[in-house]
């Protein structure tokens, strides 16, 4: 096949440009459209504050759904390229099918659970009596976009695994440029707040699902979406799951550190406290989006090479990864550093909230440097199929460190021990997967 040729024989630096350049827009694109979508909240009159914060409390939902959708995606993306470099394409085949199948099914039953008990989960994920009418309105229309968003993000990770990162670039482009026009007509036009939001959510949702299954359906794709192949069987579907636990551990690793964050914050700032968090996190994700799109792109290239036992593509990949990935996250600091204040008031910009927000970001990032080397690393053990080690690897940070460090510092040093928290935990995560990150080359002999 022309992928496993490319793949395989092709020089690292083009590979890495020509994947990871288109994911790393369309994720970066992806990311603005979170922040115009928190634009738009915050600076409406009739949202501000309290827009911004049902956003956030709502964003431990969004982040599960997240994390069903990329369990199927990486999983399923990983086996299928692993199976091209095996020159397995049957079985590619019905891992896309059977990735497909599980999607929808995942996404069908996300929605219908998540309606079922709504109010009582926001109110569980913190949300202050004047903040749940807000956060309601918002997710309960997002949640009958499940489906869409469940589908469009796997067949996004099989587009680039298929040998075709403009497409997936594309996808997301559609999605993010539509929800943006969407949010100004729904929000600023129509007046129709926090449902006019997520009515533009879904909508860019919708469109990107479309374009993706046009590219898989008719013919354009080199292993096409095949309705006979759609039928779960459990040889795949265990496949899929089990190499995907390690990306769907860490978004519900994100879910419930965020729950922890929202609750402690509501405790020790507020609403107010906990809004900046929100902006902190659109900010932070923006940045880390780059670092995404860097390792999308390098992990069909990496499973390949490590499935066609070219050990020394393997290392190169990793090098460039990692060279760029820490570029990225340190430009990202230096920018943060410089101008938080500019930072903030893109969001919102009521005193209250300006004023403990441009400390609290710039505590936030002092140990973002090294988190693109993290990611990268980490995300290794992810693309050549070892769960438990990526499992873990990805859990640290936001699970067995960050968490026990935010009561411990809320506890000692009260707000802003919870600010401090987080570069503490970047460090010592950066530490932890050092240490593996070194032995693995060792056992591989690369």
């Amino acid at each position: 096949m022309k992928t496993e040729n490319r793949l395989g024989t092709e020089k690292i630096p083009r590979l890495l440009m020509e994947f990871s350049i288109p994911a790393i827009i369309g994720m970066m694109v992806n990311g603005i459209y979170n922040i115009v979508d928190r634009i738009f909240i915050g600076n409406a009159p009739d949202l501000g504050s309290l827009g911004l914060a049902a956003v956030s409390i709502t964003y431990p939902v969004t982040l599960v759904l997240l994390a069903f959708s990329l369990m199927v995606a990486v999983g399923g993306s990983t086996i299928f390229s692993i199976s091209l470099g095996k020159n397995e394409e049957h079985k590619a085949q019905h891992f896309l099918g059977n990735a497909v199948a599980i999607a929808i099914i995942l996404g069908t039953i996300f929605m219908i659970f998540g309606n079922l008990f709504i109010e009582p989960l926001l109110s569980f994920l913190g949300a202050s009596p004047d903040v749940l009418p807000y956060a309601e309105d918002y997710l309960r229309i997002i949640l009958f976009g499940a489906v869409f968003q469940s589908v469009a993000i796997t067949l996004n990770n099989f587009a680039r695994a298929d040998g075709s990162p403009r497409i997936s670039m594309i996808s997301m482009l559609i999605g993010a440029g539509f929800n943006i026009v969407f949010d100004y007509i729904f929000i600023v036009q129509l007046g129709w707040g926090m449902a006019g939001a997520a009515y533009a959510t879904i909508g860019g949702q919708f469109l990107s699902m479309l374009w993706q299954l046009n590219y898989f359906l008719r013919g354009r794709s080199n292993v096409s979406l095949k309705l006979k192949n759609m039928l779960p069987q459990k040889i795949y579907v265990t496949a899929i799951l089990s190499i995907g636990i390690p990306a769907f551990m860490l978004q519900i690793a994100n879910s419930i550190l965020n729950i922890i964050l929202n609750t402690t914050l509501v405790s020790y700032g507020g609403d107010v406290a906990v809004s900046v968090a929100g902006i902190i996190t659109s900010a932070v994700t923006l940045i880390v989006m780059f670092v995404s799109g860097l390792i999308q792109g390098m992990q069909p290239i990496t499973s390949f090479n490590y499935g066609a036992k070219k050990g020394d593509r393997v290392k190169e990949v990793l090098k460039w990864g990692t060279i760029i990935g820490g570029v990225i996250t340190t430009i990202g600091f230096l920018v943060i550093q410089l101008f938080p204040e500019a930072v903030v008031m893109l969001f919102n910009q009521e005193p209250d909230v300006v004023e403990l927000g441009v400390p609290a970001i710039r505590i936030w990032v002092l140990g973002f440097p090294l988190v693109g080397i993290q990611i990268v690393w980490a995300n290794y053990f992810q693309a050549i199929g070892e769960i438990r080690l990526a499992s873990f690897l990805n859990l640290m940070r936001q699970i067995i460190v960050l968490i026990p460090l935010i009561f411990i510092f809320s506890r000692l040093f009260g707000l802003y021990g919870i600010y401090f928290a987080v570069p503490t935990a970047d460090l010592i995560a950066f530490g932890i997967t050092s240490y593996f990150f070194r032995n693995q080359f060792k056992k591989d002999r690369m």
